[in-house]
């Protein structure tokens, strides 16, 4: 692309990354995480507050003691929360950082005189 296909004259190295084919790749990947992590965890949360909403007998069966089958699933929206983190952690230091820090020094490159 060159730098001056814009109709306006310069670009900025923000756009030509922005249109650089490896920026696209790098918004596809994070979407392949982010769309079904997405969708698992708000799959989940609502589960929560629908068994909670119609399955109030179902929530209070008891489990151990004063702890029922609500309280667990409650903890378990952290645990989850938790957990949809740390692997997002790894996945982004083994797939998306370098990717990344690529776009960044070809961004840094552009800027220096």
């Amino acid at each position: 692309m060159s730098v001056t296909q814009s109709g306006r004259g310069n670009v900025s190295g923000y756009e030509v990354v922005h249109a650089s084919r490896e920026f696209r790749t790098l918004r596809r990947h994070l979407g392949s995480f982010a769309g079904p992590a997405i969708a698992l965890f708000l799959g989940w949360y609502f589960l929560y507050v629908i068994v909670a909403a119609f399955a109030p007998g179902f929530m209070r069966i008891r489990v151990e003691g004063e702890v029922n089958v609500g309280l667990c699933f409650g903890v378990l929206q952290f645990v989850s929360t938790f957990v949809i983190t740390i692997v997002y952690r790894r996945w982004a230091q083994q797939r998306f950082d370098p990717q990344s820090e690529r776009l960044r020094q070809r961004l840094d490159a552009r800027r220096k005189p």
